[in-house]
This record gives structure tokens, C-alpha cells and sequence, in this order.
């Protein structure tokens, strides 16, 4: 039983999710993402402007007047979540944690989804697969899983990237929509990401916060991990020290930019303090010119 003053979070952030999903943004997540194949759905009297390769020849003759066949695509699509809900999500310097902010962009595209009648489901994870929840649709299944994004305690706080795409990839054996919502903080996923790429039409959101780029000049601190505890002092007065934090920031952003590059994987940035809408929309821009 959720403490009523979660379940009035939740509702609150159900309803605002909802909003942001517009018409006009699922309109351009629909142009984006395509369906896998056509499928027939009648014949019809042949009409000036029709393609005269769809005639059916068949019916046109027993009827001694042209009629085409008509196609429809096979909109119904699968999209999967991929939810980090790691240790370093639960961080935040300006208006929110990271992983609201993941829940916001999970909640709103778990919207779109089931407004363009597709099916959403999601895989919760940490250093291991936390939970997964079946593709399904309707807005009561979106319901179950915002409260799940938001009232779930995972078993443990490290990052397994490696680890739920290789579980996807078992589990998920159909073509499907993947977005992996993280703030990518782990390494060694080369392979498997390029494996979900072939078979998925993957898209990855990286989550950030502006407090993590910079260490700033306090003097001595006591820094914890989110993901391992451990706990250490430093002196954030030490320029060296300083310098050697951008260089970790700066190399681990570089690292995900050139993977992605050369497996072909769509990589929008979030942050904390930032818009949401925009960045997502320039995602579905960028992949509906590719399918011009």
C-alpha cells in the first residue's frame, strides 16, 4: 500500500505526463516510428489518381470495371522502456532528481505510445534486471507503470547496461521500439548495444544534472557513492583535482557519443534543469527525415 502522500505525487505527475503527450507530439512519434509491413484491407472501385499497379485484375474483370486493392500499414507497434534506476538517479542540484526526470520522459512516452494504439512495456534494472513489465496497452497499464518507476526500491544501486540488453534481447524476440532512459554511467556495453541496434530501433536518453559536470570549491568534502557507498574525503580545493573530475565527466560522455555513433543509435541529452518536449521532438524530427 503506497503512503498517501506518494499516491498524491503520483497522480499529480500522471496527470501532467498525460498533458505533455499532445496530439501534435504523438503525431511526430507516430511520422517517426513506422510499421513493419502492409497488410490488406479491401477492394474498391478504381478512383482517377489511383496507382493503376494496385488494379486487381481479377474483380475488374468479373465486374467489367476497374477496381484496386487497398493496403494499410500495420501500425501496431511495441515499444520497450529500458529504466535505470540506479543509485546515481538519485541525485539533483536544480528542480528535480535525475530520476524524476526519467519518470517524467518514461510517463510521457508511455502516453504517446497508447495514443497511437501501440503497446508499452518496460524493464526496470540496476546492476541486474529489477523487474519487467509486458508491453500492453491502455492508460491504466501507463498508470502501473509511472507508480512503479516511482514507488520501487531496487535490490541493488550499481549499473548493468550490458546486463538488460542482453535480457531484452532474449525477451523481446519481435521487432520493437527500445528507449533506454539512463544517465549511462557504466562501460563495457559495446556489443550488446550494437546487437539491440540490429534488431531494435533503439533510441537512447541520456539524463544528466549541470551539479555533476564541475566540482566546485569547497574545501574539504565528504563525497558519497550512490551506487557503492563508498564514502571518501577530498580536498575540492586541489586545481589538480578539480580538472581531473572534468577530464572523467568529459571522457565518459565521449565514450557513449562514439559508440552510438557507430552502431547507428538516435542519443538525445535531458537534463535537470532543461526542457523535455523540444529535444524529443528534435529526436523524432531527425528520425522521420531518415525514413523520407
Amino acid at each position: 500500500m503506497l503512503p498517501p502522500e506518494l499516491l498524491k505525487k503520483i497522480q499529480r505527475f500522471h496527470f501532467k505526463t498525460g498533458k505533455m503527450a499532445s496530439d501534435l507530439f504523438a503525431g511526430q512519434y507516430e511520422s517517426a516510428f513506422k510499421g513493419q509491413g502492409i497488410e490488406f484491407a479491401e477492394v474498391r472501385e478504381y478512383q482517377p489518381g489511383d496507382d493503376v499497379r494496385a488494379i486487381d485484375w481479377n474483380v475488374s474483370a468479373r465486374f467489367g470495371r476497374p477496381f484496386v486493392k487497398v493496403f494499410h500499414e500495420e501500425r501496431e507497434l511495441t515499444v520497450i522502456l529500458l529504466l535505470d534506476l540506479s543509485g546515481s538517479h538519485l541525485f539533483g542540484t536544480r528542480n528535480k532528481f535525475k530520476r524524476e526526470l526519467l519518470a517524467e520522459v518514461a510517463g510521457m512516452l508511455a502516453f504517446v505510445a497508447i495514443r497511437t494504439n501501440d503497446k508499452v512495456g518496460a524493464i526496470l534494472f540496476s546492476a541486474g534486471v529489477e523487474k519487467y513489465i509486458p508491453p500492453k496497452k491502455g492508460a491504466s497499464h501507463v498508470w502501473r507503470l509511472i507508480k512503479e518507476i516511482f514507488a520501487y526500491e531496487p535490490r541493488d544501486l550499481t549499473t548493468n547496461l550490458d546486463g538488460v540488453f542482453t535480457y531484452l534481447n532474449r525477451v523481446a524476440r519481435r521487432h520493437a521500439i527500445v528507449f533506454l532512459i539512463s544517465d549511462c554511467m557504466d562501460e563495457g556495453f559495446d556489443t550488446s548495444l550494437r546487437l539491440t541496434a540490429k534488431k531494435h530501433a533503439l533510441s537512447i536518453i541520456r539524463v544528466s544534472d549541470p551539479g555533476e559536470d564541475r566540482l566546485p570549491n569547497v574545501g574539504l568534502v565528504t563525497l558519497r557513492d550512490p551506487e557503492t557507498g563508498r564514502v571518501t574525503m577530498v580536498n575540492t580545493g586541489s586545481r589538480r583535482l578539480r580538472e581531473a573530475w572534468q577530464r572523467e565527466r568529459r571522457a565518459r560522455k565521449t565514450y557513449l557519443d562514439d559508440i552510438v555513433r557507430r552502431a547507428g543509435v538516435d542519443l538525445v541529452d535531458l537534463s535537470t534543469d532543461g526542457a523535455v518536449i523540444e529535444p524529443l521532438t528534435r529526436l523524432f524530427d531527425r528520425r522521420q527525415k531518415r525514413l523520407r
